[in-house]
């Protein structure tokens, strides 16, 4: 199995907005093969900033591989910006293998 995890680091009095956008947003994610779960984790406002958390699971790292490439990926993210001050900096990456269940 693999988790695949974007960090969002949101202005504070922009999560509503963001909260929003997720919630409206069409993922394809149940058309991909190998997908299992999706969560939206909202963490802690510190220095101004609320952490959120995009966590999906996969079958496989390649199955998560094969969707970053695919029709539905390039859907998904065709309207996936965010309003102008909502984020404070880039998403980052984290994709982790899963050795314990």
């Amino acid at each position: 199995m693999y988790i695949a995890m974007n960090r969002f680091r949101v202005n504070a009095g922009h999560e509503d907005v963001f909260e929003e956008m997720w919630r409206r947003r069409d993922s394809y994610l149940d058309q991909v093969p190998g997908f299992k779960t999706f969560r939206l984790l909202r963490g802690e406002t510190t220095d101004g900033t609320t952490l959120f958390v995009s966590h999906s699971t996969w079958e496989s790292r390649d199955a998560f591989a094969a969707w970053t490439e695919s029709e539905a990926f390039r859907k998904a993210h065709s309207d996936a910006r965010s309003p102008q001050g909502t984020l404070a900096g880039h998403p980052v990456f984290e994709g982790f293998e899963v050795l314990l269940e």
